[in-house]
């Protein structure tokens, strides 16, 4: 049987790789060459932000991260159809689209 060590490592390594992919995100939303790759990148780093919380709950112990957890995803959840929204219309004005 495998002792802590082989977890603690991959918890190392999913965290180093979730990081990664934030700073991948970061980049996107903030050099994203349109409106829409800038959403997908935010979503992408709401979702990310999920796997951080569940990283956290390996780590320690707690369950109270999954309640966090679900709490970012349907932020995320609401906030991608906005954006749809927003996107689809072309505008965020009413004005401008009625």
């Amino acid at each position: 049987m495998m002792d802590g060590t082989f977890l603690a490592a991959g918890v190392v390594i999913a965290a180093v790789l979730v990081v990664a992919a934030m700073l991948c995100a970061g980049v996107r939303i903030v050099h994203g060459p349109s409106g829409p790759d800038r959403v997908v990148a935010l979503d992408i780093l709401g979702l990310l932000g999920v796997a951080a919380a569940g990283l956290a709950v390996v780590v320690s112990g707690s369950v109270a991260f999954i309640d966090i957890a679900l709490g970012i995803a349907l932020v995320g959840f609401l906030a991608a159809v906005a954006f749809a929204g927003f996107i689809e219309r072309g505008s965020i004005d009413e004005e401008d689209n009625p």
